[in-house]
Parts: structure tokens; sequence; C-alpha cells
């Protein structure tokens, strides 16, 4: 959610909970999922398209330049990732309407297809050049560091034999890096996905940020993004790393 206040002890109930802090306890925990449906038709089509395309273009970058070394197919990873993290951005209306469902109040009883016709396709992407901004680095993070781990620091010449926990620890150290990576990008996406700076640019809203906040407010809320995004991620990309290697079995 979109908070223009500082978080403090004593407004953290409001600022979480927004116009459900006097709810039942029933209320505020339906609160916390907003836009849920948006959320995971989303991010099952995201990690399809780029968990599912990366090791294609990864295969093709390798073969169309002969690439055998360490450092080459590292960098092949993460060029991959960062690739099919532009193409994302296809899915960027999915992202957009769970984003306002998530924070913006006015849009949490509306549908999806009525936002649609009130405001047209084109609009839901609204801040589609920081969303690529944010998935190119971020891809290239995630995937270069979790090849990086598992072909320096354990040696594994093909990143398929790794073991359960070396998986486990790849995963962990490149969801780390990529969210560290694109959370300057992220907090601007988000706000101009919110709805909440009308007709605010990308760059007027990052200069904004940068005259209240310092460079520390483009990494507002990345420490709860590690604690809550991070285990999805290491979870979901240990389990599809573990299933590739037993059907290449």
């Amino acid at each position: 959610m979109v908070n223009k206040v500082k978080l403090t002890p004593a407004n953290w109930q409001r600022a979480l909970l927004q116009d459900h802090a006097g709810s039942s306890l029933r209320g505020k925990l339906i609160s916390l999922f907003p836009g849920l449906g948006f959320a995971a038709i989303h991010k099952v089509t995201q990690r399809a398209f780029v968990w599912g395309g990366q090791p294609v273009m990864k295969e093709f970058l390798q073969s169309r330049y002969q690439i055998h070394d360490k450092i080459g197919k590292t960098l092949c990873d993460g060029l991959a990732g960062a690739v099919m993290g532009a193409g994302e951005v296809v899915l960027l209306p999915l992202n957009a309407l769970k984003t306002k469902a998530q924070t913006n109040a006015s849009h949490r009883s509306q549908d999806g297809l009525r936002m649609i016709r009130e405001r047209g396709i084109m609009k839901l992407y609204a801040g589609w050049q920081w969303t690529i901004a944010r998935n190119v680095p971020g891809s290239f993070a995630l995937f270069g560091t979790i090849a990086c781990v598992k072909h320096c620091a354990f040696g594994l010449s093909n990143p398929n034999e790794a073991t359960f926990l070396q998986n486990i620890a790849a995963s962990a150290a490149g969801s780390v890096a990529s969210i560290f990576v694109a959370c300057p990008f992220d907090v601007v996406k988000t706000r101009i996905q919110s709805g909440m700076f009308g007709e605010r640019t990308g760059m007027s809203i990052a200069a904004g940020i940068m005259q209240t906040h310092g460079m520390v407010g483009f990494f507002k809320g990345v420490c709860p993004k590690i604690a809550t995004v991070a285990p999805k991620m290491i979870f979901s990309f240990t389990i599809a790393q573990c299933l590739m290697s037993k059907i290449e079995q």
C-alpha cells in the first residue's frame, strides 16, 4: 500500500489496514489480501513466462555465441533473464489491476472489466518504462546471481546437478539481490500505478522522493519485501529447478 505518512508505533495499524483499521478481526484479516485474484493470475502467468522462457533464451544465447566458460554461462543466465524480464511488460495490465486494488481504496470495490472499460487498456500500461527499468536489472540480478553461486561457489559445471540445499542457497542469494537492485524502480512504478499521484510522470515522482526522503526513499520497504517476497521466490525457484533436474534425468 502507498502511505504518505511516516510509519510510527502509534499509527502502524492505520498505515497497514487503512480504512479497515476499525473493523472486526475478520474484516482486518480480509483487508490484508486486497487484489488477491489479480495477484494470483499475474503471478502464475509471470512465473510461467519468465521462468519458462529463460532457459530457452539461455540455450539460444549459449549456442549462438558458443559460450562454454563459467563467466560466460553466468552472464548468459543473467542476460536471458533480463530479456524475459523486459518481455514481461506485456503482463503489466494484470499487475496494474493488482496494484490499484492493493494501494487505492477507491478501486477495491470495482471489478477488473469495469476498470478496463472506464480507463481503457492502454491506461493500464502506465509506468511501462519503469516496469522495464525494474525488470531488466532485477531479472539479471536474480538469474545471474543464482548462476554465479552455482558455478563459482559450488563449482558446478551443470547447474541442474545442484542438490536441494544448493538450490535453496543459490535461490536465496538471487532473490535478495533481485529485490534490492529492483527496489528503487519498483517504488516509482508502484506510485504511478496506484493512481494516487494524478498525471505526474515517473521522473517527477522520483524527484519528489529524492527531495523529501533522499536516496533512502528509493529503498522504502526493502526489508519487508525481502522478508515477504524472498521466501516465495526461494520456494518456487527451488521447486522449479528440482523439477527441471528430474525431467532432464
